[in-house]
């Protein structure tokens, strides 16, 4: 009640935008994706007007188009409201995951967390001998020289891989540009940071990936007081989920979600 008694300031508050898991497009459960996170993150910009908005991030990344439409959405917020961003990062914030870091207008990170991984991978499986030794035939029909690019039931085409890594580069400048207008002035311009490379806590302070290492609340304490207030926002889990109950798409985002948490050591 204390908003609503006239010529009472009330303390400062700092809305807090969890951000965790993987980074991809659709409405699977437990992934981070523009669709969903926009309502959230809206509403953490403009609700009781924040002093700042803080993003707790835990993700090791995922769609590289999902992770630009979340960061430009934050930072076109931040500079609406004139509200300044500040990026937590608990076990990892790689790829995607420092891709949302970068929209903070400060990074801080744990002494183990694990950051960095400015690059862009596509993998996939060649099954063209397996299906031969089964007697299967792979029958493609396209109109358009390109359009069976990469097919995992037929040997690979040196022009289809070379189109790939052309592909590949453009998305990888595009992250690299990110990272640099927004670490602009912090980064060490005598080092290569975007080999696909991580960092361990401390180690990433002194390339300029992060700058420094400190936690949510002691930092916001001491920024805006003893007294500022928290507001935490996150996507709903459904019912199910509440429950512990799983149906299959969430198994199998779950395995994926492991899997690309796994290539860290977490």
């Amino acid at each position: 009640m204390r908003h609503l008694i006239p010529f009472v300031k009330s303390p400062p508050l700092v809305s807090v935008i969890r951000l965790n898991g993987m980074i991809a497009s659709g409405a699977r459960q437990g992934t981070l994706n523009d669709q969903g996170l926009a309502p959230i993150i809206e509403r953490a910009f403009r609700k009781g007007k924040p002093a700042a908005v803080a993003l707790l991030i835990n993700s090791p990344g995922g769609s590289p188009v999902q992770s630009s439409l979340i960061a430009a959405r934050i930072r076109r917020l931040s500079e609406e409201k004139n509200v300044p961003v500040y990026a937590f990062v608990e076990d990892v914030a790689a790829s995607g995951g420092y891709w949302l870091a970068c929209a903070g207008d400060e990074i801080h990170v744990d002494r183990a967390s694990i950051v960095g991984s400015i690059g862009v991978i596509s993998s996939g499986f060649g099954l063209q001998e397996f299906i031969d030794r089964h007697g299967v035939e792979r029958r493609v029909y396209t109109a358009g020289q390109s359009k069976s690019m990469l097919d995992p039931f037929r040997a690979e085409k040196p022009e289809d891989v070379t189109r790939l890594k052309s592909m590949l580069e453009d998305i990888h400048g595009t992250f690299k540009d990110w990272v640099s207008e927004r670490r602009a002035g912090k980064l060490d311009g005598d080092r290569d940071l975007f080999t696909g490379d991580i960092w361990v806590g401390a180690s990433a302070v002194e390339p300029g990936l992060v700058d420094g290492v400190g936690h949510l609340v002691p930092l916001m304490k001491e920024r805006f007081g003893a007294k500022v207030r928290f507001a935490v926002y996150a996507p709903r889990r459904s019912i199910f989920q509440r429950f512990g109950a799983r149906l299959t798409g969430g198994i199998l985002t779950g395995i994926e979600d492991r899997a690309a948490f796994a290539r860290f050591g977490l």
